[in-house]
């Protein structure tokens, strides 16, 4: 799997992690919703609601861990198919 077909995909249901440097840095979860501009993961402490666009995250997906910009998926989910290219 290669970045690019994880961006057109369904992200609900993943393994999340932020790796970006900030207070969110190291926040992991499973991906419960998403919007235009966030990013919601269920953690052990509750919910977070994290903006995009100034996070990366690192997504498990079969066993493999592929890094994306919050900037390059900064679409509604229902958009992202036709707009990553």
């Amino acid at each position: 799997m290669n970045k690019k077909d994880l961006m057109r995909m369904e992200l609900i249901g993943l393994e999340a992690e932020v790796s970006s440097v900030g207070t969110s840095q190291g926040i992991r979860g499973t991906v419960v919703d998403e919007t235009r501009n966030t990013m919601v993961l269920r953690t052990p402490k509750g919910e977070r609601r994290l903006p995009k666009n100034s996070n990366e995250f690192l997504f498990t997906y079969e066993g493999e861990r592929i890094a994306i910009l919050g900037s390059e998926i900064l679409h509604r989910p229902e958009d992202r198919i036709k707009k990553v290219r």
